[in-house]
């Protein structure tokens, strides 16, 4: 950790030399960790410690990026420079409304000491146990097993300083028999958060349901969608619906459908990165606070999130999901979903089924097909079963999926009372909070031999 006053005090002085109009510094430092083992052997170890450092410089309305990973100041100084040098090629940015003025946002806890001196040597003994719980059934454990540490700061020739340290801990398992594999996971800001033995004994059981798989046709099936297979809908749902590009572009399914219902009365999405529950961070890569946002709400279509180009282009202001400057031409996204719970078990849900599916988790999602209908498609993996008559009966191979989400989440005949943190590539500031969701119907089209 470098610290605020040292990083603000190094910026301000490269800042003096810009030629700019207007100059932005975002800096991102971090030090990751990362366990990773197969055959249930630990195979790698490794540590990076590392920043980038984006400057963005703005001539009028024309606008230049630039980054470096290096906090010497003759090379923030060069780089800078570059920045300039491509700002002043560049066409004017009509939408561009500036870089925004200091605002305040929340002050929340978001380190944790016992995350980031969390060292090799205690990832190991963690995973030594997810090693002993597999070996008690004769399965191999694969996994990886990460902790992390950093700091983020938004410095801006308007005033703007905002500054946060951050923590974060996950770690993925798969046990695997000869012929089946179970999925767990774990995430959270504070290490000892994760059981790992815990999320071990649910890979080891799901491989072990899942033995000696049976195929069954493709069709129509009610299922129960656990949290990892949840998740990984709503975020491709987040990448082709939620953002400003999409729906301004008009490929988002929620485009020219604002107040219309478009999914179960039951379904709410809202983005919140305040929310302390799951990975929280309070203001956006331009320093914006960073605005509750429901994206779905009782159903009803209600939003998206926006940037301050894509709020400006849309006459609405900046709710603070900014990437960033390298990646503005994505335009907003949302970071921090949350969906809301229902008040049913797992357990209750599987015993209403008479004949279904239950989903770990997907893979291989595309979200391209067709976009204005939230059409996605992708293979299920570690972990599907068959339910008849309110019991899990056996393992099933693994199906591929094609199907509406609008469709498919208009008929959830129930939702789970909790909810887990599920990771993605953007965990270090956020995350998905997803429950085990029940749905009527579910489309495979498409069987596997594995």
């Amino acid at each position: 950790m470098i610290g605020k006053d040292k990083l603000f005090s190094l910026f301000e002085k490269v800042a003096k030399s810009s030629k700019a109009d207007e100059t932005e510094i975002v800096y991102i430092g971090s030090n990751n960790g990362l366990t990773r083992f197969a055959n249930s052997m630990i195979h790698q170890n490794v540590n990076e410690d590392n920043a980038k450092i984006l400057f963005r410089t703005v001539i009028g309305k024309k606008i230049g990026v630039a980054s470096t990973n290096s906090l010497v100041q003759s090379d923030l100084k060069d780089t800078l420079k570059n920045s300039f040098e491509i700002a002043k090629y560049q066409k004017d940015n009509k939408n561009f409304p500036g870089l925004p003025e200091p605002a305040e946002y929340p002050k929340i806890d978001t380190f944790h000491e016992s995350t980031a001196n969390y060292a090799p040597k205690d990832r190991a003994k963690q995973v030594k146990k997810v090693f002993v719980r597999a070996n008690k059934r004769k399965f191999t454990a694969a996994g990886a097993f990460a902790t992390g540490d950093g700091e983020i700061a938004i410095f801006n020739s308007k005033g703007v300083r905002c500054y946060q340290t951050v923590a974060g801990a996950s770690i993925n398992i798969i046990a695997m028999s000869d012929t089946s594999s179970g999925y767990a996971v774990g995430l959270s800001r504070k290490v000892e958060d994760l059981d790992a033995a815990a999320l071990a004994d649910i890979a080891v059981e799901k491989a072990y349901l899942a033995k000696k798989p049976k195929p069954l046709e493709a069709g129509e099936y009610e299922v129960i969608l656990e949290p990892s297979a949840v998740a990984a809908l709503f975020e491709w749902l987040n990448y082709i619906g939620f953002g400003s590009k999409a729906f301004l572009e008009k490929t988002s399914f929620l485009a020219d459908k604002i107040g219309q219902k478009i999914m179960d009365d039951s379904i709410t999405i809202y983005d919140d990165g305040n929310d302390l529950s799951a990975i929280a961070m309070p203001f956006d890569f331009e320093g914006v606070p960073k605005q509750k946002v429901f994206l779905i709400q009782n159903g009803i279509a209600k939003g998206v999130v926006y940037d301050r180009i894509t709020g400006n282009k849309a006459e609405v202001p900046s709710t603070g999901h900014g990437l960033t400057a390298n990646e503005h031409g994505q335009g907003a996204l949302p970071l921090n979903l949350f969906l809301t719970t229902g008040d049913k078990s797992r357990e209750a849900m599987i015993a209403s089924v008479k004949r279904g599916i239950l989903v770990t988790r997907f893979h291989y999602i595309n979200g391209y097909i067709d976009m204005p209908n939230a059409v996605l498609t992708g293979m299920t993996r570690d972990g599907t079963y068959l339910i008849e008559d309110g019991q899990i009966k056996h393992g099933i191979k693994n199906l591929r999926f094609t199907d509406s989400m609008l469709r498919a989440f208009s008929n959830v005949k129930g939702i789970s009372r909790d909810r887990q943190l599920i990771p993605s590539w953007w965990d270090a500031v956020g995350c998905i909070a997803a429950p085990t969701i029940h749905l009527g119907s579910f489309k495979f089209t498409g069987t596997t031999d594995f």
